[in-house]
């Protein structure tokens, strides 16, 4: 069992930033990779970027150059800093990790946590 949670949402003005906090917790598991997703409202959910265990990355188009995704020194931790914030960055956030224990590969989502691009 992983628990992954969210955190540094909230309402910022188009063309500033955000940094958004991901911690996986969960004894018996080694975390492999992570990423960011979002869902728009009424939108499907999209990969935003992500990130390996080694630190390889990888980025929608829609947030290269803007976006940066990181890893904290335990790997269980990763951060996404945004900037240059658009409207249409609005979205809930969710963070994903994917684990293993001795036999077995899991997926884990956090519950989200709401970015609101506005003026």
């Amino acid at each position: 069992q992983v628990q992954v949670v969210e955190s540094g949402g909230g309402l910022v003005q188009p063309g500033g930033s955000l940094r958004l906090s991901c911690a996986a917790s969960g004894s018996g598991f080694s975390i492999d990779d992570m990423g960011w997703y979002r869902q728009p409202p009424g939108k499907g959910r999209e990969l935003v970027a992500s990130i390996t265990s080694s630190g390889v990355t990888n980025y929608a188009d829609s947030v290269k150059g803007r976006f940066t995704i990181s890893r904290g020194n335990t790997k269980n931790t990763v951060y996404l800093e945004m900037n240059s914030l658009k409207p249409e960055d609005t979205a809930v956030y969710f963070c994903k990790a994917r684990a293993r224990d001795v036999l077995t590969q899991y997926q884990y989502w956090g519950p989200g946590t709401q970015v609101t691009v506005s003026s």
